[in-house]
């Protein structure tokens, strides 16, 4: 998704985002987009103002993409040297430079890897659409081979790595409340209108949280959780329960004391250092909730580089095999971009089959 650099990107961010059907559908989406957009420009500005004025997630990817790089050359000698570009959706470096760039570098083979480890159409989804729209635009000729990375919201080093910033949270809390203050892993919501057509995002996510569980169930802590949802705007309907409701009924009914988890993010950005640490921070301080921790963003940690290097090791050791999952359709009604996007990738799946003839 990425996130505006400055103040003077908000505006252009916020109608990029609008203007995606992928991510939300609006009558008379181009007006309405934009419009919306205008509305929340001089709010959102004041937010990003209050974490420093712009998005630090692009820092944090090339922190990973840079870490994770540097690993694989050692991992992987025969397939290096190994190079990251940064193709976000809605700012720059966007999709279009990031493809340009590795045309211009005579890439030959790129690992499409989302960086969203739990899939859904809005994300992930929206990301390879626009992959696709790009690369037919700029390499109409096809001479680089993609590979996809979709998914990889259960893997044992990812799991571990949010374990670990979770465990040191808890050990914040004093004595009387540690073992007993809830967990809540909080996701970003979807509009119910997407989950109902049968998108995986709400099932992987809770994969996500099962296996973190099951992890720190390993390591001695038995404190009861929730998985909630934020960041939901607009007219439309989304999944509950909502994070700030839940704080605030957490806190009515007399708890004192909450870790918060950002389980469907590895980056800092708006929605951990602003929407968590500052808006819901202030709404636990309301309902009287004197503990509010909030376990760190994956960021640079090192567990975690560890991580995105490892995954994309066992992806070119297996030969660059694409996801079953990724070629599966929803049961509910797709976009027609949405299917030819799929039938690209199947046909990059099968041109690198032949390729290790």
């Amino acid at each position: 998704m990425g996130g505006p650099r400055t103040q003077n990107d908000v505006g252009q961010f916020l109608t990029n985002l609008f203007s995606d059907r992928d991510i939300i559908k609006l009558p008379m989406q181009s007006i309405a987009g934009q419009v919306i957009a205008r509305r929340r420009v001089g709010k959102i500005k004041e937010q990003y103002m209050q974490i420093g004025g712009g998005s630090p997630i692009e820092k944090w990817t090339r922190a990973q993409g840079s870490g994770m790089v540097k690993q694989l050359d050692r991992t992987n000698p025969d397939t290096a040297p190994h190079s990251y570009y940064v193709g976000f959706r809605y700012t720059e470096p966007n999709t279009p430079q990031a493809v340009e760039d590795m045309i211009a570098d005579g890439v030959d083979h790129v690992i499409a890897f989302t960086q969203y480890q739990q899939f859904s159409g809005s994300t992930t989804g929206s990301n390879l659409n626009e992959l696709y729209r790009v690369q037919k635009r700029l390499d109409p000729e096809s001479k680089l081979q993609w590979s996809f990375i979709d998914r990889w919201g259960t893997h044992p080093k990812l799991v571990s790595s949010f374990a670990d910033r979770v465990e040191a949270q808890i050990a914040k809390l004093t004595d009387d409340v540690r073992h007993a203050t809830p967990i809540l892993f909080s996701a970003h919501s979807l509009p119910l209108n997407v989950v109902d057509r049968g998108d995986p995002y709400v099932a992987e996510v809770g994969g996500t949280v099962a296996y973190v569980v099951n992890e720190l169930r390993r390591r001695g802590v038995n404190n009861p959780y929730r998985l909630v949802w934020q960041s939901a705007v607009g007219p439309l309907r989304w999944l509950g329960p909502q994070t700030e409701a839940t704080i605030r009924h957490y806190g009515s009914i007399g708890y004192s004391s909450l870790v918060m988890v950002p389980i469907a993010f590895t980056s800092d950005h708006i929605e951990t250092l602003f929407e968590l640490d500052i808006e819901y921070g202030k709404v636990a301080r309301e309902a009287g909730i004197s503990q509010y921790m909030r376990a760190e963003a994956l960021n640079d940690h090192p567990p975690f580089i560890d991580a995105l290097a490892t995954i994309v090791k066992e992806h070119i050791d297996a030969g660059f095999p694409t996801s079953p999952q990724l070629l599966l359709p929803d049961p509910g009604s797709e976009s027609a971009q949405t299917i030819t996007t799929r039938k690209w990738i199947a046909a990059q799946a099968a041109r690198q089959a032949e390729r290790k003839k």
